[in-house]
């Protein structure tokens, strides 16, 4: 069996938007047979005239009676018309797509932070069902599935070709029932096989720690908790430090991104002045900025943000926000590079749209479509390759990146002494890396030491272990 890499991410989207348009219902009888010359003919125009659009939809409709009619098995208009909406919006970019009632009621129930199920967030390319990433202290974390894994079969069950929205249906279930799953991981030669229990999943998009006095924040994804969450974080950790926090690190690896005005708020949160993100679309009129509210809610501690491959859409707003503003290091690898938003547009009692309705740009005015962000200390997590070797220009049909005036950020004056002797990978005799135990994290041990020297601390060998840790 032949697998192909791909990354669906958490997509950034302006709510609130009107419904979308209607949708005419168009009949009619087609005008002799069709061949193929008649239909490269057709497909070849480029008018968006009356009379090529009705031929058009002429041809559509013929399409779908010779579905009908002759397919091996019978098959439903919903079904037919449904795929061709999901061909009509996948084929624009790999962001944009249509939502059944169902995938939207689900997306509406994601971005409130709390549903049913394993914790895991998969995409469908090419008929395999591939893991994006496992949601922290879910069942899928705990049972061990890792980015990349790829889901062969459920409860003994290939699902090989299986669209993803009836895979996602199958791993749900009630809670405290038995699921098992059979993955396929890269360089292990044999499927694995693992047994979960379900659960409600609530997604605990925040965490923080205390190391002695430097604070630690991660964001899993940008829901509408993540905001007011990040807040409460950093008060606990100010209040667990009898007010003598010293700085902070902002870890965003593998977060796929979410909400817009989420990214927007969380940079606010650190940046006291100037642009956060502005917003291209098609149309000028419908282009934003966003400027920071005039608060720092850190007082100015000295920040590093840790970043990945995986770092995408919300995530790499609020690293090039932090970044352009020389606010804070970035440490880690370089992020995804999504560099467009997706509007969602309602379609009462059909579902939705969300479609790539802009692209935006960081404060000094690049996008990083495609590109992504590099760090301003480059960290790799192992010796071993790079977990996430697929990013946004891997994909296929992506948006250009266009209407920047850099490719580039402002040029840092402001690097600590220590940066230049940070190494970009772990020593040979590093601990396995363990998300569970933060002395096995390489890129989190030197954001630590970057940090400690920015706040004038002393960094000693003991330094590289934090010491006991308080987690929220």
């Amino acid at each position: 069996m032949k697998f192909r890499t791909g990354l669906l991410l958490g997509t950034a989207f302006l709510a609130g938007i009107a419904a979308g348009p209607q949708i005419a219902h168009f009949s009619g009888p087609w005008n002799g047979e069709i061949t193929s010359h008649a239909l490269a003919e057709s497909l070849a125009k480029d008018s968006d005239s009356p009379a090529e659009n009705y031929r058009l939809l002429s041809l559509f409709g013929h399409v779908l009676e010779q579905v009908k009619a002759n397919y091996v098995d019978p098959v439903s208009n919903r079904d037919l018309i449904v795929n061709a909406l999901n061909g009509m919006l996948s084929g624009l970019d790999p962001h944009s797509s249509y939502m059944t009632e169902k995938q939207y009621a689900d997306l509406q129930t994601r971005t409130k932070g709390e549903f049913g199920g394993l914790g895991l967030e998969i995409h469908g390319e090419d008929n395999h069902i591939r893991v994006v990433s496992p949601i922290d202290d879910t069942p899928a974390a705990r049972a061990g599935i890792k980015p990349g894994d790829y889901i062969v079969a459920i409860d003994g069950k290939n699902i090989d070709g299986l669209p993803q929205d009836e895979a996602v249906e199958r791993m749900r279930g009630k809670p405290d029932t038995k699921i098992t799953l059979t993955i396929i991981r890269e360089k292990t030669p044999k499927p694995i096989t693992v047994t979960m229990t379900r659960a409600i999943i609530h997604i605990q998009v925040i965490r923080s720690a205390l190391y002695d006095t430097i604070g630690y924040i991660r964001v899993s994804e940008f829901n509408e908790e993540t905001g007011p969450g990040l807040e409460a974080a950093f008060r606990k950790l100010k209040d667990q430090s009898h007010g003598k926090l010293a700085g902070l690190v902002l870890d965003l690896r593998s977060d796929p991104g979410g909400l817009l005005n989420q990214a927007i708020e969380v940079s606010s949160d650190f940046v006291r002045n100037g642009q956060i993100v502005s917003t291209r679309a098609r149309h000028p009129q419908e282009s934003q900025r966003w400027d920071a509210h005039g608060t720092d809610i850190t007082g100015g501690l000295p920040m590093v943000v840790l970043i990945n491959g995986g770092s995408a859409s919300a995530s790499e707003i609020v690293a090039g926000a932090l970044q352009d503003h020389q606010r804070a290091v970035l440490v880690g690898e370089k992020s995804f590079g999504k560099g467009s938003v997706q509007t969602i547009l309602p379609i009462p009692g059909n579902g939705a749209l969300r479609l790539t309705t802009a692209r935006y740009y960081t404060p000094s005015g690049r996008s990083i479509q495609g590109l992504g962000i590099v760090p301003d200390v480059a960290v790799r997590e192992t010796r071993e390759d790079p977990g996430y070797s697929i990013r946004e220009a891997d994909l296929a049909h992506i948006i250009k990146n266009q209407g920047g005036n850099t490719a580039k950020p402002p040029a840092r004056t402001d690097m600590p002494a220590i940066a230049s002797s940070i190494p970009d990978q772990p020593p040979a005799n590093w601990p396995a890396f363990d998300l569970t135990k933060p002395a096995t994290d390489f890129q989190l041990q030197q954001g630590l030491k970057i940090v400690r020297a920015m706040a004038d601390h002393p960094v000693s060998a003991q330094a590289m272990l934090p010491t006991a840790p308080r987690h929220d």
